[in-house]
């Protein structure tokens, strides 16, 4: 475990209630390589599912980073502006906030915190976690592809059998994927089905 504080970054969760939990586990791994998150949530994340409670998810999360979730479009504006992130993890990303941010949409907490970090040219780095991946939302990945400061943490399907058009990122290269995406690249996005 690194005691050595390397920074702070946003880091938001969206509706994809099946990978949350890789995902915390991803924001453990920063924390405990020295980063300090500030949690988002998206208005979907806080629904409650089968996975859990909205309530419940807020609650670990609040527990893991030492603070609040910002939830509001209020609380999220501040960040590019203030600099009081260097960085924009959103993981998981849905097929909604794909749509969203390929669209240039800022109507949730977690859009407003990207185009908030992305007017100051601050990275945006995102996990991949969609059914529709290699359909619908395959569009929007190659748009932000395109796109200027955006990163993606490497991602494969993650059930060609079952769920052929579903795209799920690697979380535990997350950390990897964020030293890179502030350091201005792009690790290999794209896994073969056996490295995921």
């Amino acid at each position: 475990m690194s005691t050595q504080k390397k920074g702070r970054i946003a880091f938001a969760v969206c509706g994809s209630f099946c990978t949350l939990e890789a995902a915390l586990a991803a924001a453990q791994q920063l924390t405990e390589q020295g980063w300090e998150l500030l949690p988002i949530m998206s208005f979907a994340a806080k629904q409650d599912t089968r996975f859990g409670t909205g309530q419940f998810w807020q609650e670990r999360l609040e527990a893991l980073t030492s603070h609040v979730v910002l939830d509001t479009l209020q609380a999220v504006e501040p960040l590019g502006p203030k600099k009081l992130v260097s960085a924009l993890v959103i993981a998981p990303c849905t097929g909604a906030t794909l749509a969203r941010l390929a669209a240039g949409l800022s109507d949730t907490p977690v859009t407003l915190a990207a185009k908030s970090l992305l007017r100051v040219g601050c990275p945006v780095l995102v996990g991949v976690s969609t059914n529709d991946g290699l359909g619908a939302s395959g569009e929007n990945i190659a748009r932000l592809f395109q796109r200027k400061h955006y990163y993606f943490v490497p991602y494969g399907q993650d059930d060609p059998t079952h769920k052929p058009n579903s795209l799920k990122a690697d979380f535990a290269r997350l950390p990897a994927a964020l030293d890179d995406a502030l350091a201005g690249r792009q690790l290999q996005p794209v896994l073969l089905q056996n490295n995921v």
